[in-house]
């Protein structure tokens, strides 16, 4: 049994069809305009409307879920925006709604479900990014959102290993899979994988399937893409030489 946030985007659908091909139950959880514009993909599928910044909505669906499915196998974190411009040119609104939806949204999820993982001595998958572990032009709250994302997660993974609980965390550079509709508003927020500076582009399915194969393995870290992994390397290495290489790429 998987539950899936952001399930109705791209990279959601391409973990649902990977997994509903292995014989997976899955969950999906999203706003409910987008589980509307989801096709209707028959047995094995179920869609739950959530928004993630709603801590009572979340913690209601969240026991919901755990009702039915006691023991969950997996768990991904998938929800999330983006929001591109200067930091001079955005508001604290508009970063803490960042943080709301990145941050706090997969932190309420995975405490609501916290529980029945353990019980299906299961993983919690975070989707995060390469702006999780480096800097990102233009992008300081999704940077910020991400590395809170990354140090919750790998942190929790200390506490839940004696619960035969794994987690992993997947970093992509660029996903695809809203590609010319960002739809940002004023606040700069939009959908996720829609910039028009991405590099090292990649697919949703073939980003899903680099993600679980690494999840199969084993792997806690699992960079995506050829950017991701050089990238991983250089800031351990050299920061200053990511920054710029970094600059280099996408700063106009």
């Amino acid at each position: 049994m998987a539950v899936i946030t952001g399930g109705a985007g791209g990279l959601g659908q391409a973990f649902a069809r990977r997994l509903l091909g292995e014989g997976w139950h899955v969950v999906l959880i999203d706003l409910p305009a987008a589980l509307e514009a989801v096709p209707e993909t028959g047995a094995g599928v179920e869609r739950i409307a959530c928004d993630v910044t709603d801590e009572a909505s979340v913690a209601r669906v969240c026991a919901e879920i755990s009702a039915r499915h006691p023991a969950l196998g997996l768990v991904i974190h998938n929800a999330g925006v983006t929001q591109i411009g200067l930091f001079s040119e955005t508001t604290l609104a508009s970063q803490r709604r960042v943080m709301e939806i990145n941050y706090f949204g997969s932190v309420g999820v995975a405490a609501g479900l916290l529980g029945a993982v353990r019980a299906g001595r299961g993983t919690h998958l975070a989707i995060s990014s390469v702006a999780g572990f480096a800097p990102l032009y233009k992008r300081t709250a999704y940077a910020a959102s991400k590395h809170a994302l990354n140090g919750f997660f790998s942190s929790l993974a200390s506490e839940e290993a004696e619960h035969g609980v794994r987690v992993a965390i997947a970093a992509p550079s660029f996903v695809a899979t809203n590609p010319g509709r960002l739809d940002a508003g004023a606040d700069g927020i939009g959908r996720p994988g829609a910039a028009a500076d991405g590099f090292d582009e990649m697919g949703p399915d073939r980003a899903a399937g680099i993600i679980l194969d690494g999840w199969r393995r084993g792997r806690s870290f699992i960079p995506v893409g050829r950017v991701a992994t050089l990238g991983w390397l250089i800031t351990r290495l050299s920061p200053r030489l990511y920054s710029w290489l970094m600059m280099r790429k996408i700063r106009p």
